[in-house]
C-alpha cells in the first residue's frame, strides 16, 4: 500500500510541474486532463502526506522515551505515542478507502427523472414529494438544481418531472436512488382511512460530455412541433418543442420546457447523450455481472429499493436492511444518514472483493 501511495505522490508532483509547463497551458485539452487527475489525487495526497507526518512524529517520541525522562515526562511521551497509534490507525483505514476503484462519473453533475408509477395520482404526489427531497437535500450541499421537463397534474404532483442537479460530487450522493420506491400512506382523497400502497421509479444518470460519447448527427432525427399543456391544448403557435430520436438505439427525447426551439434542442441533447452512454454502460455491467455481482446502488431499476412508510415514520432501504423512524426528517431533505449508509456498505464490498 506504501508503495503505490508513493507512486501516486511521485505523479501529484509531476503533475504539478506540468501544469506549469507552457505547452500543456496552451493546449486546452491536456490542461483539462491534467487539472482532473490532480484534483482527483489531492484527496489521498492529503491524507498520505499527514499520514507520513503521524508515522514521523510516532517514531521521534519512540526514540524520546528511551532517554531518561523524568515520571511525569515519561508519562506525558506515552500518552502521545498512544494517541498518535490511533490516529496512524484510522489514517491507514482512510487511505485504504480511499484507494478503492472510484466510479470514473463519481464527480459529475447528475440528471434525475422521476415518474409516477402504479398508485394513479397517490403516485403522482409521491413522485411530488421525492423531487422536494433530493431538491432540498441538493440545497443542503450547495448544489444548483435546474428543472429540464416537468409534466404536472392537476393535484400537485408529477406523472414525470426531469432535472439536472450541478455540483462536485453530485452523481456519487444520488446515483444509489435508481430503482422503484414505494410509498404506504392513507391518501387524502381516502374517507375510510386505509393505508393505500404506491410506487414512482428513479432513474439516475451521470452528465456526459460530448467527447464521451459518440454520437454521429447523422443518426439522429430531430422533429419540431408545437407544445402542449395538460389535455393536449397548444400552448403557443411556434414550433419550439423538440423531440430527438437516436436511430441505432432508439433512443427517444422530447423536450418542451423552454420556449426558444434552440434551448430546447440543448437541453434534449443533454439528456439523450447521458441515456445513450447510461445504455452503453450498462450492458457493459450486465456483461460483468454474468461472472459477479457488483456494489449496491446501481442495479436493476424495477428492483424495489426503498420503502416511506408514513404511518410509523418510517423509512426501510430494502438492500442493505437500513430501517429509519425518522421519515418526516428524511422528506425534508436530512437524507446524509441513508446515503452514508449505502456508501459504506458499498466500500465494504468493495474491500470484500480485493480481499478475495
Amino acid at each position: 500500500m506504501l508503495d503505490r501511495l508513493q507512486s501516486l505522490e511521485d505523479r501529484y508532483d509531476k503533475l504539478n510541474e506540468l501544469l506549469s509547463d507552457p505547452d500543456v497551458i496552451s493546449d486546452t485539452k491536456k490542461l483539462r486532463e491534467y487539472s482532473k487527475e490532480q484534483s482527483d489525487l489531492e484527496d489521498i495526497i492529503q491524507a498520505y502526506r499527514e499520514y507520513k507526518e503521524v508515522t514521523s512524529e510516532l517514531d521521534d517520541a519512540k526514540v524520546m522515551l528511551e532517554d531518561k525522562l523524568d515520571n511525569d515526562m515519561y508519562e506525558m511521551v506515552k500518552m502521545e505515542i498512544s494517541e498518535l497509534q490511533e490516529k496512524k490507525v484510522e489514517l491507514e483505514e482512510r487511505l485504504r478507502i480511499l484507494l478503492l476503484p472510484k466510479d470514473p462519473n463519481d464527480d459529475k453533475n447528475v440528471i434525475m427523472e422521476i415518474r409516477g408509477a402504479a398508485g394513479g395520482d397517490e403516485a403522482a404526489l409521491f413522485a411530488g414529494d421525492l423531487y422536494r427531497m433530493y431538491s432540498r437535500y441538493a440545497e443542503s450541499q450547495g448544489w444548483k438544481l435546474e428543472v429540464m421537463e416537468a409534466n404536472s397534474t392537476g393535484v400537485g404532483g408529477y406523472k414525470e418531472i426531469i432535472f439536472m442537479i450541478n455540483g462536485k460530487g453530485a452523481y456519487s450522493a444520488f446515483k444509489y436512488e435508481n430503482g422503484a420506491h414505494r410509498v404506504q400512506r392513507v391518501p387524502e382523497t381516502e374517507s375510510g382511512g386505509r393505508i393505500h400502497t404506491s410506487t414512482a421509479t428513479v432513474v439516475c444518470l451521470p452528465e456526459v460530455e460530448e467527447v464521451e460519447v459518440d454520437i454521429h448527427e447523422k443518426d439522429i432525427r430531430v422533429d419540431t412541433f408545437t407544445s402542449s399543456g395538460p389535455g393536449g391544448q397548444s400552448v403557443n403557435t411556434t414550433m419550439s418543442a423538440v423531440r430527438l430520436t437516436h436511430e441505432p438505439t432508439g433512443i427517444v427525447v422530447s423536450m418542451q420546457d423552454e420556449k426558444s426551439q434552440i434551448k430546447n434542442k440543448e437541453k434534449a441533447m443533454k439528456i439523450l447523450r447521458s441515456r445513450i452512454y447510461d445504455k452503453f454502460q450498462r450492458e457493459a455491467q450486465a456483461e460483468y455481472d454474468q461472472t459477479r455481482k457488483s456494489a449496491v446502488g446501481t442495479g436493476d431499476r424495477s428492483e424495489r429499493i426503498r420503502t416511506y412508510n408514513f404511518p410509523q415514520n418510517r423509512v426501510t432501504d430494502h438492500r442493505i436492511g437500513l430501517t429509519i423512524q425518522k421519515l418526516d426528517q428524511i422528506l425534508e431533505g436530512k437524507m446524509s444518514e441513508v446515503i452514508d449508509a449505502l456508501i459504506m456498505e458499498e466500500q465494504a464490498k468493495k474491500m470484500e472483493q480485493i480481499g478475495e
